[in-house]
């Protein structure tokens, strides 16, 4: 796992990782030459987040219940502050529900 000297390596590009697609990319390029463990974590954590975001939101945007779309962008919003707050704080969490999936499927990331 990660150390205290990894962690305070990738931090800033575990964080970066959270903005959006674009903030993957720009992590997963700037961790290419430091290769923390930490980072990584979070690069996959924070892409299966956004793809599976953009995967059911496109059939979500299709009910005409704005309960269900409200109940989507909560729980979402949920997952990407308990991500985003476990990079900022230094931990390895996995995300509820999905993080350990995302590990497993993006395991080809480092």
């Amino acid at each position: 796992m990660a150390n205290n000297i990894d962690i305070k390596i990738g931090k800033s590009i575990a964080i970066i990782s959270y903005f959006y697609l674009i903030g993957v990319l720009i992590a997963y390029f700037a961790n290419s030459d430091k290769k923390s463990v930490f980072a990584y974590f979070h690069i996959r954590q924070s892409l299966g987040l956004w793809l599976s975001f953009m995967a059911l939101g496109y059939p979500i945007g299709y009910f005409d219940n704005w309960q269900i779309t409200f109940s989507f962008w909560v729980a979402f919003g949920i997952l990407f502050i308990y991500g985003f707050y476990s990079a900022l704080s230094g931990k390895i969490i996995p995300i509820p529900l999905f993080g350990k999936l995302y590990q497993k499927v993006f395991k080809k990331i480092y």
